[in-house]
């Protein structure tokens, strides 16, 4: 087969990571298939980091969630005579009229849209959210196949977007293999903390962790909260909520972290705390576990799929829950422990590989697969 693959968000956090990932493996175990990987103009073919005659790259000044994408990229991607291509995200040209495979990571969009972040006028907010929904369900319904990172994923996609179970096909993300290091002077930090990654958009649900926090501080009054996440318009609320409540001496935002960094503050915390409403699949919780950090979860079906018992849970609507969870642990701390023993072995159980190889399954299972099966 001749496949190719939307690699235009490879710089991108989240899907780029998966897309890099794919791409990665992919070339390390597939030497059947010839592959077409579509991308930005400013993309760095040493980012492939191996050389394959099967792999040919197709440059494209075309961005993602353009008009130009619709109108405009069905014919870039015609010119190279694929036999399927695949969107490894929902930004798809609904004009395009050859085989395809989606990936959709999740409908958090359809539940918690983020308009009050958006520069642009109700009205035209208001046309690209449901451009977005139209999109995104056009695909799904036409798609060969659709792949979903969770089961909990799966579900959603076939209650909201009209899809068969049958047609879903989950593949778990994986986690980047670290050797755990010793953390240096500099990074070791003398106060106990909770620890929060991820941005703070809406469905974050940091308003109730916010406010579960605030419950402890006269129990607690050394214990701090620290957030790590790129700065934007959510988070500036945030950070006006914490001045409000007087607690900016014990809420640090810490802004974009790199790996080194993050795997100290992991290994440091007294635990990971995700209080999610909704999730695609949870790949924090998965990176603190590997760095023998504690995670507290909410109780979401995608959550308790991903982390099983190597968790504790905690209900996300309730603040009192929160509060409840987060104060068990901090006076019986040792009582938690067997939990990062069963974090360790849960992370083990995935990998990019795995999620490479069975997506290559899936490319191969589309053969003669027409779209409205």
């Amino acid at each position: 087969m001749k496949i190719g693959i939307d690699a235009r968000l490879w710089d991108e956090t989240g899907v780029g990571r998966y897309i890099r990932n794919l791409v990665w493996n992919l070339q390390e175990f597939d030497k059947k298939n010839e592959y077409v990987l579509f991308v930005s103009k400013v993309f760095n073919e040493q980012d492939l980091k191996l050389k394959d005659e099967r792999w040919k790259i197709v440059r494209t000044d075309i961005r993602w969630h353009t008009l130009k994408e619709q109108l405009q990229f069905p014919h870039v991607l015609n010119k190279e005579k694929l036999d399927l291509v695949h969107f490894p995200y929902f930004s798809v040209p609904i004009f395009y009229k050859g085989s395809f495979v989606i990936t959709i990571h999740d409908l958090i969009i359809n539940h918690y849209p983020t308009g009050k972040a958006s520069t642009l006028p109700s009205p035209i907010y208001y046309f690209k959210l449901m451009s977005y929904k139209y999109i995104i369900k056009s695909a799904a319904q036409h798609a060969q196949k659709v792949i979903a990172v969770s089961q909990a994923t799966k579900s959603e996609i076939a209650k909201h977007l009209g899809v068969s179970e049958s047609k879903i096909a989950v593949t778990h993300e994986g986690v980047e293999r670290r050797h755990k290091k010793e953390i240096a002077k500099d990074k070791k930090i003398s106060f106990p903390y909770l620890l929060y990654v991820g941005n703070a958009y809406p469905h974050k649900n940091l308003d109730r962790l916010i406010s579960a926090f605030g419950q402890l501080e006269r129990e607690y009054p050394d214990l701090k909260l620290i957030l790590v996440g790129k700065k934007n318009y959510f988070y500036t609320h945030l950070e006006n909520k914490v001045k409000g409540m007087l607690l900016d001496k014990r809420i640090i935002f810490a802004g974009n972290i790199n790996d080194e960094g993050l795997s100290a503050l992991y290994q440091q915390a007294v635990a990971l705390i995700l209080p999610s409403l909704m999730e695609g699949f949870g790949l924090t919780g998965l990176e603190a576990m590997q760095e023998e950090c504690l995670v507290l979860a909410s109780n979401i079906p995608s959550l308790k799929e991903i982390y099983q018992d190597a968790a504790i849970y905690f209900d996300p609507l309730a603040v009192e829950s929160m509060h409840a969870t987060i104060r068990e642990v901090l006076e019986n701390k040792k009582k938690f422990l067997p939990l990062i023993e069963k974090g360790k072995k849960r992370v083990a159980t995935f990998s990019w590989e795995k999620m490479a190889e069975q997506t290559m399954n899936i490319y191969e299972s589309c053969t003669g697969v027409r779209s409205d099966q």
